[in-house]
């Protein structure tokens, strides 16, 4: 392309103009269109691109020539939002989850395939520098036969908007919002095995959920069982008593060693990584807080660069069929 893609952007509030923001510092794409009903969301945005038009929504967005559209709004629209811009010849950048089920996720890449546009998921964790040096140890063979996954996500806070606690809306809780990240990053690091089995407990207010389909689950626990015999016990939670902001991590044990992402100091934001053997461990990647962007500007990139439809994001099914069986969908 000798011209920037022009990229429009539904839902500026923080996170989607956190993603905003990292994509317009590569210098590669022009912001050229903004939607949200919120005008101190819209007043922050324009002040990151003061030439972008102001419309009303996802209907004037696909009408203003976009090469691509950033989405940043509610889950339960993600899925439809983004084949209608898939259909109508536009790239797509969506937060996650992609769709509340399998089926929703597929007819997304089954658009993006069709139109032969490309189509990205904003599942940064795998961008984190001790994540893709984990990523490089497994590839190489540096652990072994990788045998076990463990993978922790508690947030002791919980979501800050009402929908997020209705499956409708959702898709599901603690799950659908913390255990995306820690499914796509177990089966992308171990080079997406076949999974065999799933079990799960999922509890709501300290008790077994009764009714998933009116209440989310805020703690869940499940094992996942690859072809291989890999074992992946997963579990995350929301407003749990952790004693600190947030407990990650994702931590993979080998026949000749392990490596293991992990937070420091309760943050959200600052996460390193460690190998081990025995009872000996050393650094694999520096703690560092300033990766939730990379995901977006890699997509910017990307899209700049001309891609168009990747099968590799046909890997977001596999991921949504895990949740879905977490789910006893």
């Amino acid at each position: 392309m000798t011209d920037k893609p022009r990229v429009g952007f539904l839902g500026v509030g923080w996170i989607g103009r956190h993603r905003m923001e990292a994509m317009l510092n590569t210098g590669l794409i022009d912001a050229a269109a903004i939607a949200d009903p919120d005008g101190e969301s819209r007043r922050a945005a324009l002040e990151l691109a003061p030439g972008a038009a102001v419309v009303d929504g996802v209907d004037e967005l696909l009408t203003q020539d976009l090469d691509g559209l950033v989405i940043a709004s509610p889950s339960a629209l993600h899925a439809e939002q983004s084949r209608r811009a898939l259909d109508a010849g536009i790239a797509v950048f969506c937060q996650k989850p992609l769709g509340r089920t399998a089926a929703e996720v597929q007819a997304v890449v089954d658009a993006a395939r069709a139109a032969d546009r490309l189509l990205g998921v904003d599942l940064s964790y795998r961008f984190t520098a001790g994540m893709q040096a984990i990523h490089e140890q497994h590839r190489r063979g540096e652990l072994g036969r990788v045998f076990g996954v463990d993978l922790t996500f508690h947030n002791a806070y919980g979501p800050d908007k009402e929908w997020f606690y209705d499956p409708a809306l959702s898709g599901g809780g603690c799950v659908m919002d913390l255990g995306v990240h820690l499914v796509d990053l177990a089966l992308w690091a171990l080079g997406w095995p076949e999974v065999r089995e799933v079990q799960s407990h999922l509890m709501h207010d300290g008790r077994p959920l009764q009714d998933p389909v009116r209440t989310c689950e805020d703690y869940a626990v499940a094992t996942i069982t690859t072809a291989d015999d890999t074992i992946v016990r997963l579990t995350c939670s929301w407003r749990l008593s952790a004693g600190q902001d947030a407990v990650i991590g994702a931590e993979f044990f080998g026949t000749d060693g392990a490596a293991a992402l992990r937070n420091t100091g309760g943050s959200f934001y600052a996460l390193e990584a460690m190998r081990m053997k025995g009872t000996w461990s050393e650094p694999l990647a520096a703690a560092e807080q300033d990766w939730g962007g990379r995901a977006a500007a890699d997509w910017a990139r990307r899209l700049a660069a001309g891609e168009r439809f990747d099968p590799e994001c046909a890997r977001l099914v596999d991921v949504s069929r895990v949740l879905d069986r977490i789910y006893g969908r």
